[in-house]
């Protein structure tokens, strides 16, 4: 009976956790073009790199 006095306020924590993770992620728009970054993999062309511009 003790363990759960500190396991279910943990895991409601860690259920809070996730769940502001997650908007977080939403409002910071990771979920927007979830098709480009499937298309992407197929392109055949190398990705230019900022470094090796003249």
């Amino acid at each position: 009976m003790n363990g759960l006095v500190i396991l279910i306020p943990a895991a409601i924590c860690l259920g809070l956790l996730a769940l502001v993770t997650f908007l977080w992620s939403l409002k910071s728009g990771q979920y927007d073009d979830l098709k480009g970054a499937s298309e992407r993999i197929l392109d055949d062309e190398a990705p230019i790199r900022r470094s090796e511009k003249p």
